[in-house]
């Protein structure tokens, strides 16, 4: 059973309690957004469609107004472990919680890695202001901070805090990795005090690009309007901005995958080995879009596995 742990903001202050066990604990992104009800429930003004069964929870939530990062830490309290930062794919209409973000923290915490799935909000399809990230990058790069503002009670190693991406996900988790600050020195706020760095980033069948050639046009045209300037397109295509400074990359794709070409994961590895970037690229023959952890028996079950091998070449894990 895992250890689950409370976050509670006031006035940009840190404090934690004690949670029951038994569950994902979740907390609020922002300090004037708090949340309401337990853990998968919708807040005010969102929508959940449940997809699943008595067996097995598949929810997909949209309207996202009030985001949250869930907690799911390891048995163990060993000091100086990893994190990683989930965040789950939904083409930017929506976030997939349970496929691409609880199920897989759970398999992160058994393994001895402290995991946080991100419920980031979502975008009006409105370009963003000329000055301003659109929400789900404001949210990845606030989860980021927190997390490494509370890293001493989590038993978290800050320098070894990671985000993990899916689909839509992987573009949040692509641009954090290559858009990024130091955090603000002079705030009274120690969470934004902190980096936004992520030391790691793990991509599955990501969208990266924003490029007509090759993007998921569902998610364009969702983050920066149906019509978005050459300056937008370029500014939120990941491929485009990777540099030596961008954090080591572990990459899956399937070739067959329909819906996100595989050609956004390949222009960003490519990137990344032209900047001297430590990356790891996993394509799979089969698998299609959305596989998740993987289908059982099939290719595709084995990327976690061997993100794990690839975390711990690195001394990642810990």
């Amino acid at each position: 059973m895992c250890v689950l742990l409370a976050f509670i903001s006031v006035f940009g202050c840190c404090a934690l309690r004690e949670s029951s066990a038994g569950g994902d604990d979740t907390i609020p992104l922002w300090p004037d957004l708090s949340l309401v009800g337990g853990p998968g429930e919708a807040q005010p003004g969102e929508n959940m469609v449940e997809r699943g069964d008595q067996q097995k929870h598949d929810r997909r939530f949209s309207n996202v107004t009030h985001p949250s990062l869930s907690i799911l830490l390891p048995d163990h309290s060993d000091a100086a472990r990893s994190a990683i930062v989930i965040c789950p794919g939904g083409g930017y209409s929506g976030v997939v919680t349970d496929k691409e973000g609880f199920d897989v923290a759970a398999r992160l915490s058994a393994a001895g890695i402290a995991a946080f799935v991100l419920k980031y909000r979502m975008p009006d399809g409105k370009p963003p202001a000329a000055n301003e990230q659109p929400m789900p990058i404001q949210d990845i790069q606030r989860a980021i901070r927190i997390v490494r503002a509370n890293a001493k009670q989590w038993n978290i190693d800050p320098n070894k805090v990671g985000v993990m991406g899916f689909s839509a996900g992987g573009h949040v988790a692509s641009t954090a990795a290559t858009q990024f600050d130091a955090g603000d020195a002079a705030s009274g706020d120690p969470i934004a005090r902190q980096s936004c760095r992520p030391d790691f980033v793990a991509l599955m069948y990501p969208v990266v690009s924003m490029r007509p050639d090759i993007c998921h046009k569902g998610s364009r045209n969702r983050l920066l309007g149906e019509t978005p300037s050459d300056i937008l397109v370029d500014r939120y295509s990941g491929e485009l901005h990777v540099t030596a400074q961008t954090p080591p990359m572990f990459v899956v794709h399937a070739a067959d995958d329909k819906t996100v070409p595989i050609a956004n994961s390949q222009r960003l590895v490519d990137a990344a080995k032209t900047a001297g970037v430590d990356v790891e690229f996993i394509t799979f023959e089969k698998g299609g879009h959305g596989f998740g952890l993987g289908v059982n028996g099939g290719e595709s079950a084995t990327w976690f596995q061997r993100m794990l091998k690839w975390m711990g070449e690195r001394k990642l894990l810990g």
